[in-house]
């Protein structure tokens, strides 16, 4: 990736943090669950989905953006057949739990590439696009780019119906919604964003092994 100073560096983490608005949700907290209606719990394995299947795309996975040159960017699939990659969700510093909107967690893919450090979730900035986006691995992945540390969250969509995720940043009272962004690459970049929220609902991958699941709505 394009290297950029460290003073640049820091106005534009300046610009992601007070910029963009807060996205705490003032819903009721309540359990988190699946499209089946079972509580999603941490260790289990689930795919992330648009919650209106079709044109809008897939599941999420990893690839490659920009100047990479290892797939640790995620992206949400252009194909909408496409489930994507597994996830699962951990409660830092505790092995087990139960996830309610707001509770912060960890999210990281089943398998990763042996080019990432790791398969867990972490927000960076890009400094082409001028964009905070949701990737993995370690700062060995990202030479010559901020990252930002935190936890994520899930919360209840605005429309009554399925989820959205957010991103919290360490230290901070900021909390920000995570949607998706088209720079005409192999997916849509997942994003921290002031604008529309990407809208999901989260499947079991252990009984959803086929490609394709049928839209819910």
């Amino acid at each position: 990736m394009k290297h950029v100073s460290s003073l640049t560096l820091s106005f534009l983490l300046f610009v992601f943090i007070t910029n963009l608005s807060l996205a705490i949700s003032n819903d009721d907290v309540e359990q988190v669950l699946d499209i089946n209606g079972n509580a999603i719990f941490p260790g289990g394995e689930y795919y992330i989905l648009p919650a209106l299947r079709g044109p809008g795309g897939g599941g999420v996975r990893i690839g490659k953006t920009s100047n990479s040159k290892c797939p640790v960017t995620v992206l949400q699939d252009r194909r909408e057949v496409r489930n994507g990659l597994p996830v699962k969700f951990t409660i830092p510093d505790i092995s087990t739990g139960i996830i309610f909107t707001g509770t912060p967690i960890e999210i990281e893919f089943i398998k990763k590439p042996n080019c990432a450090e790791s398969s867990k979730w972490l927000v960076f900035v890009d400094n082409v696009i001028q964009k905070a986006c949701v990737g993995i691995g370690g700062p060995e992945n990202y030479p010559g780019v901020q990252t930002l540390t935190g936890t994520f969250n899930i919360h209840k969509h605005e429309s009554g119906f399925g989820y959205k995720l957010g991103f919290c940043v360490k230290g901070s009272p900021t909390c920000l919604d995570i949607g998706r962004y088209d720079h005409d690459e192999a997916g849509k970049r997942l994003n921290l964003t002031e604008h529309e929220s990407y809208h999901v609902i989260f499947v079991e991958a252990a009984s959803n092994e086929a490609e394709f699941i049928k839209s819910v709505v």
